[in-house]
């Protein structure tokens, strides 16, 4: 029986895309014990305004080079929450669902959180509880006994799951050895992006904005846009 996995590091409100990895999956695991990238989408992303596409981005305390995902923690001495709230508000004045949007953010921001892993995870688990993207279990990396780093740990996850299929996002084709989940009988898939227009304020459509985007254009029928399928990953590297 096929068995999905999908591993990927938190991320701050994200994309439609990441969403597309949730609802594929069986099992979805927040890959937060791994060290933070200055300029990730752990804690930043993109909202598109009456005066283009620009960035929300959580504030860090006292971080340094080197420090996992899941310790960096956020800077409450500014209230950030209130910022981003009213740039989403102003955002989206004149979105038919602007209301149900700020509703989701409204939820995330009312949970306690210190780091930029708790308040991503939390806001991915708002976006895909509104789009009721229930299938998969959602698990945390640093609760499971699988000690390494770069493939070998991402494979050794995904067997220590007893899962069938690893699914992953385009980014993975420049490090992951596919030679690695072969020799253990699991195949790897990636995502075929459908990236469907749908209809959205300011100007051209672009789907690499947060989710909220989709809300708050949307509503729940944007559910719907959520479909994107699979490619094997031979025929994706070619």
């Amino acid at each position: 029986m096929r068995r999905n996995i999908v591993i990927s590091q938190s991320m701050y409100f994200p994309w439609v895309g990441l969403l597309e990895q949730i609802r594929l999956a069986d099992v979805f695991v927040h890959y937060d014990d791994v060290q933070y990238s200055k300029g990730s989408f752990s804690n930043r992303v993109q909202v598109k305004g009456i005066n283009g596409v620009s960035w929300l981005t959580l504030p860090l305390r006292d971080y340094h080079l080197g420090q996992r995902i899941d310790e960096v923690m956020l800077d409450d001495r500014t209230d950030w929450r209130s910022k981003h709230r009213e740039i989403l508000r102003q955002s989206y004045l004149k979105a038919p669902f602007r209301d149900e949007m700020l509703g989701v953010v409204d939820r995330v921001f009312a949970q306690d959180a210190s780091t930029v892993a708790d308040i991503s995870r939390q806001s991915m688990l708002e976006l895909a509880a509104y789009f009721g993207l229930d299938r998969p279990q959602f698990l945390s990396s640093q609760t499971l006994p699988v000690p390494g780093a770069s493939s070998e740990r991402v494979c050794d996850i995904v067997e220590h799951l007893q899962g069938t299929v690893y699914v992953t996002g385009h980014g993975a084709r420049n490090y992951l050895n596919h030679g690695l989940f072969e020799e253990k009988g699991i195949s790897v898939e990636y995502m075929r992006y459908q990236r469907t227009p749908y209809p959205q304020l300011h100007g051209d459509f672009t789907p690499y904005v947060t989710a909220l985007d989709l809300i708050a254009n949307c509503g729940f029928a944007g559910a719907g846009l959520i479909h994107s399928g699979t490619i094997g990953w031979k025929e994706f590297t070619q």
